[in-house]
């Protein structure tokens, strides 16, 4: 069986990846509980470097045929796949640094009598075989930050791509391998919902690392075998509030970016933006501007802003969930149709209804919401409200009002002034309530990927 890999932009077929069997996977994770067990076999951290920092050069080289096929197997616009691009060579060059900076600490024994004497330290050890699923939207970067850190731990890893996109993921473990990677460390597993099950919930699997939906992440997370450490990462329904009086030029903007980047299919993307009621006309007005001007198109362009939807279905999930909002009450101020079977205009509804999908779910579209509010707490309550929390954003000229929201808003990051679909690849990224569990960000994914290990000494009384 194969994966045929369609251009999401015109439905043209650009590849295909053969399908890994459970036989075929099952012997690879003999080999890598195998592998994990010599002690013998397991590489040396200068020598994980040398290959790290051989694939950095490799990537650096074709950087541009990287990109390429990220806006073409994903439909992300190219100059944001260059961005992605860069980003994952960065993560990888972040495994290095992590490295170096990753010793153990000493513990004190003497606090008490009873330690008096000792002396005791930690050192970090690799958990295990790791096992990765991972999502369409950052088919380069989101491989490179569940990848990258196993081998750089001292992890054999087993790769399982989205559907939609594995050419990007097969790319950076051939990467790996030109640069010394002996492909027992690391496996590129195409294959079925069901072996992808099997190899999930195997007792051989020490660590599960995903990306993907909430549905699946939290059913897999059900069956797993007793001791498999793990890390999801899901999506949300992304707020912004904004405060009365701040100029739209600081707001508008990067509203645009962070709710229309590669479409709103961004697990932080902008969503549920808060508005003060007296400056919602204008407000809406000026967002739905900003909007209509995007250009939509073939994402191998370079004036390319929003690309397709990775499926033909999506667009039908996102048209029926607008269309609803509008025929419940919402205003249509922008947008609101098809472009092609896998375009949608870029678009913007005013004062949906609250028990609407597009103010309930994940849009994962290029949709953006505005409500109007008279009360900040409402409107806190609001943005609070949903099973969902991950990275809220804030405007403000005033610190004060900034740092209330910051206190009181159920999320994992907030960021003042800016979208919330801001993002660098060090700093913890992390879902809460049914947007995740654990902490994402290369070095925090290397700790999850390791355990400490603590020596204690009781040690001789001094000769004098």
């Amino acid at each position: 069986m194969t994966w045929q890999v369609l251009n999401p932009y015109d439905q043209e077929c650009i590849g295909s990846v053969e399908l890994v069997d459970w036989p075929q996977v099952d012997r690879w994770l003999d080999e890598a509980r195998a592998l994990h067990e010599d002690r013998q076999a397991r590489l040396p951290a200068h020598e994980r470097i040398a290959i790290l920092q051989r694939a950095i050069g490799l990537m650096r080289e074709r950087a541009e045929t990287l990109a390429m096929q990220i806006a073409l197997e994903g439909g992300k616009p190219i100059v944001d796949a260059r961005v992605e691009t860069s980003r994952a060579i960065q993560s990888v060059e972040l495994c290095i640094h992590e490295l170096f900076a990753s010793g153990g600490r000493e513990i004190p024994m003497d606090l008490t009598q009873a330690g008096a004497g000792r002396k005791a330290y930690t050192f970090r050890e690799p958990i295990g075989p790791v096992v990765a699923i991972s999502a369409f939207n950052h088919p380069l970067n989101l491989i490179a930050h569940q990848v990258g850190p196993a081998v750089a731990s001292g992890c054999p890893v087993l790769v399982k791509p989205a559907k939609d996109t594995p050419l990007s993921c097969k790319s950076f473990v051939e990467i790996l391998y030109e640069a010394g990677l002996d492909e027992r460390w690391c496996r590129f597993v195409p294959c079925s919902n069901d072996v992808a099950e099997q190899m999930v919930i195997d007792s051989r699997t020490a660590f599960f690392s995903f990306i993907g939906s909430a549905r699946v992440g939290w059913m897999l997370r059900s069956k797993l075998a007793p001791g498999t450490r793990l890390a999801l990462e899901h999506g949300g329904a992304a707020p912004v509030l904004v405060d009365e009086g701040v100029a739209s030029g600081k707001v508008i903007p990067p509203l645009l970016k962070g709710g229309f980047y590669h479409s709103g299919q961004v697990c932080v993307s902008v969503q549920r933006v808060f508005v003060p009621r007296a400056e919602l006309p204008d407000f809406a007005a000026e967002l739905a501007e900003g909007a209509e001007a995007l250009t939509v198109g073939d994402p191998t362009k370079a004036e390319t802003q929003c690309g397709p939807l990775i499926r033909p279905a999506e667009v039908d999930r996102v048209a029926s969930w607008v269309d609803a909002a509008v025929q419940g009450g919402a205003r249509l101020a922008a947008g609101g149709k098809r472009m092609g079977s896998t375009l949608y205009q870029p678009t913007v509804l005013v004062d949906p209804p609250c028990d609407a999908d597009v103010s309930q779910k994940e849009v994962f579209g290029p949709v953006v919401c505005i409500y109007g509010y008279d009360d900040v707490d409402a409107a806190i309550g609001q943005a609070n409200a949903l099973p969902y929390a991950f990275q809220a954003a804030v405007f403000s000229d005033r610190m004060s009002w900034a740092d209330y929201c910051v206190e009181t808003l159920a999320a994992s990051a907030v960021m003042v002034n800016d979208h919330t679909a801001f993002r660098v690849d060090w700093m913890p990224f992390a879902g809460r309530r049914q947007s995740g569990l654990g902490t994402g960000g290369i070095g925090y994914t290397m700790v999850d990927m390791s355990e400490e290990k603590m020596v204690v000494v009781n040690a001789p009384s001094s000769v004098r």
